[in-house]
C-alpha cells in the first residue's frame, strides 16, 4: 500500500478501519474469487477513443465491480479523469494489454498461498481479489471488498503473487495502539514478514538490501523517531536527505516481527500476535531487536528503561 507520508495516520485509519469492518469474506481459501472483467471492460472502452462522441469509460466506472467502486477516492476520481490520463498515457497503457494472458497459473499459486496461511492462521479470511484499471498511481491496495490490483502498473506477473500475499495479511490485520511511526512500521512490516513466510516472497526487495547495508545507524535513527508520527524516509516517501529508498519501515517492521516470531516458542501464537498487536511499544519490548540502541539512546537522554516504553 503506498500513501503520502504526511498524510499516514488520517489515511491509515480510513483504509483500515474499512477492512476491518468487512466479515463475510469466505475462510476456505479454495473459494478465493479473482475478477478480471474490469479489464476487460476498460480495453473495450480504451478501443472507443477517437470514435466515441462521449467519454468512453463512463460505463467501466459507471458499471464496475466492488473493485472499481474501491479503487474511486484518490485513484480513479472520477470517469473524466480517468480519461483524461488514458489520452497522456496512451502508449503507456497498451503496454499492459495482453499482461494478464498467465493469470490462471498465478491463480493456482495465489490459492497455495491461501492455504499456507490457513495453516499459520486458521481464523483467516480470504477476500476477492480484482484487478482493474486505475491512473497509474497506485499497483495495489485493500478495500472493504477485497483486494485491488491496478493493473496499468503491471509489466508483468512475476512479483503479482507477493504483492496479492501482502495485501491479504493487511485484511488480517487488528493493529490498534497509540498512532505513531512504529505502529505504521509494524503494520506494514508485520505484513511483508508474514507474507514471506507463506509466499517465500519479498515485494521490498530494495528497502532490504539497504537496510541490512546500513543496519547501525538505521536502527540508531529510528530508536529517536518510533513514537512521532512524522513517516517520512521511513514509509513512502523520503526526503532525499541521504540515498536511501522508500519504504525502509518495512524492513524494520519485518526485522522487529521476525524477531519476535523467533523468540516465541508456539510460532502460531506468535503470528496471532504479530497480526493483532494492541501495544506496539510492548511488542517492541518483547521483540528485544532494538534493546542495545533503546539503551544507548535513553542513557544519552538521562532517562529511564521505564519512561521509554
Amino acid at each position: 500500500m503506498k500513501i503520502k507520508a504526511k498524510t499516514i495516520i488520517i489515511a491509515f485509519t480510513l483504509i483500515f478501519g474499512g477492512v476491518n469492518a468487512q466479515t463475510n469474506f469466505s475462510t476456505n481459501p479454495l473459494d478465493a474469487v479473482f475478477e478480471t472483467k474490469d479489464t476487460d471492460k476498460f480495453w473495450k472502452a480504451f478501443d472507443l477513443i477517437g470514435t466515441s462522441k462521449q467519454n468512453p469509460f463512463v460505463d467501466y466506472v459507471k458499471n464496475g465491480s466492488p473493485g472499481v467502486k474501491g479503487f474511486m477516492q484518490f485513484r480513479i476520481i472520477n470517469a473524466d479523469s480517468l480519461y483524461s490520463k488514458v489520452k497522456k498515457k496512451r502508449e503507456d497503457y497498451l503496454k499492459s494489454r495482453n499482461v494478464l494472458s498467465g493469470i490462471s497459473q498465478k491463480e493456482k499459486r495465489t490459492r497455495a498461498i491461501y492455504s499456507a496461511l490457513k495453516y499459520w492462521y486458521p481464523e483467516a479470511k480470504f477476500p476477492p481479489v480484482y484487478f482493474v484499471y486505475g491512473r497509474f498511481n497506485s499497483g495495489g491496495t485493500t478495500s472493504n471488498d477485497g483486494i485491488i490490483i491496478g493493473t496499468e502498473m503491471l509489466k508483468n506477473l512475476d512479483g503479482i503473487t507477493g504483492l496479492i500475499a501482502h495485501e491479504l495479511i493487511h485484511f488480517q490485520q487488528n493493529i490498534t495502539g497509540n498512532d505513531m511511526l512504529l505502529k505504521y512500521t509494524l503494520l506494514e512490516g508485520g505484513a511483508d514478514f508474514v507474507s514471506e513466510l507463506i509466499s517465500g516472497e519479498n515485494i521490498n526487495t530494495n528497502a532490504f538490501q539497504y537496510g541490512e547495508a546500513h543496519a547501525d545507524p538505521l536502527k540508531k535513527e529510528f530508536v529517536t523517531l518510533l513514537k512521532g508520527n512524522n513517516a517520512t524516509d521511513w514509509l513512502y516517501e523520503t526526503s532525499k536527505k541521504d540515498d536511501r529508498p522508500n519504504d525502509l519501515g518495512y524492513w524494520m517492521g519485518y526485522k522487529i516481527s521476525e524477531a519476535y516470531f523467533n523468540k516465541q516458542a508456539d510460532k502460531h501464537k506468535a503470528i496471532h500476535d504479530i497480526l493483532n498487536i494492541k501495544d506496539p511499544l510492548l511488542f517492541l519490548k518483547e521483540s528485544g531487536f532494538l534493546d542495545q540502541y533503546i539503551k544507548e539512546y535513553i542513557k544519552q537522554n538521562n532517562k529511564k528503561l521505564e519512561d521509554f516504553f
